[in-house]
């Protein structure tokens, strides 16, 4: 199953592995050469197919739980100062895709989608300290009962060029639903209350809308 952000690069990325395999059938006549060449666009296609997969996942809803909303590794869990929408100190856990892991955003918990902007920027590598106020990024603020208002802010990487969102302001929140895709490596910033209880340490690996990043 593949993402819809996907249709398009895939259904052209076919076009031209057919293009390049009849081109290389064709006026490559080294046997050796031959194989190596499909061997190259077959590992091509496969990770274009790889990047756009999107696998079903089984949230367990629970409004006391917030659950990762991309795959990928920990990367960030600090106290800082969030200034764009809180203006208050927060709790900050932030998840990092390599470009081989499922890049679907996933809304981390329930409720009301009480802000949503986006923002141009830079393209800095998506681990730099500075790549959460300075790139490319997308913030989303959800209401929930359980934990007041919680940020997630989708952030682009050197390779990421697009940044999908799909939540709008006012829309209902889901747990472990679709709400965008980051094309080409990126990561997602989470901001909670102080006294939320994290339940994911450093260098740990997450799977999107199963893995739960806090509990009240």
């Amino acid at each position: 199953m593949f993402h819809k952000e996907g249709y398009k690069i895939i259904t052209i990325t076919f076009i031209l592995v057919v293009v390049f395999c009849l081109l290389i059938d064709t006026f490559v006549g080294i046997h050796w050469l031959q194989i190596a060449l499909f061997a190259v666009v077959g590992v091509f296609l496969y990770l274009i197919l790889q990047f756009f997969r999107n696998p079903k996942r089984n949230t367990v809803n629970n409004d006391n739980n917030v659950v990762s909303p991309v795959d990928g590794k920990v990367v960030v869990i600090e106290e800082v100062f969030e200034k764009e929408f809180f203006n208050e100190k927060r709790l900050q856990v932030s998840v990092f895709m390599s470009p081989l892991n499922v890049h679907v955003t996933r809304y981390p918990i329930n409720g009301k989608v009480v802000f949503s902007k986006y923002h141009p920027g830079k393209f800095l590598v998506a681990w730099h300290p500075k790549s959460s106020e300075e790139n490319e990024r997308t913030t989303v603020v959800v209401e929930n009962t359980s934990y007041g208002q919680v940020l997630y802010r989708q952030v682009a990487g050197a390779l990421a060029k697009r940044i999908v969102n799909y939540a709008k302001e006012g829309d209902a929140a889901i747990q472990g639903s679709d709400s965008g895709f980051i094309k080409f490596g990126s990561r997602v910033d989470l901001y909670l209350p102080l006294d939320t209880k994290i339940k994911v340490s450093l260098n740990q690996k997450v799977r999107g809308g199963e893995s739960i990043i806090a509990e009240k």
